[in-house]
């Protein structure tokens, strides 16, 4: 992967918590909405799977059913 490549995943992971942030915290983003997105812009669904379950796997998002939620930030308890 060239810099380039990962400076645009990098982006579109950051894109994708930032819309799910923006979602109800109740319910969450459904991922068949996250994938419509992202699919008008030519990522497959296999494409997609990875990047949620990275998402997942290094604690940025969790997924409940077939919805994803925010992971609160820990605030820093440094300096304090």
């Amino acid at each position: 992967m060239t810099p380039q490549q990962a400076a645009a995943l990098r982006s579109i992971a950051d894109a994708i918590v930032d819309a799910v942030k923006a979602a109800d915290p109740t319910i969450g983003a459904p991922g068949g909405h996250l994938y419509a997105a992202l699919m008008s812009a030519g990522c497959t669904l296999h494409q997609f799977e990875q990047i949620m379950g990275a998402l997942v796997r290094v604690g940025k998002l969790t997924k409940r059913g077939e919805c994803y939620f925010a992971v609160a930030s820990i605030p820093s308890t440094v300096g304090a």
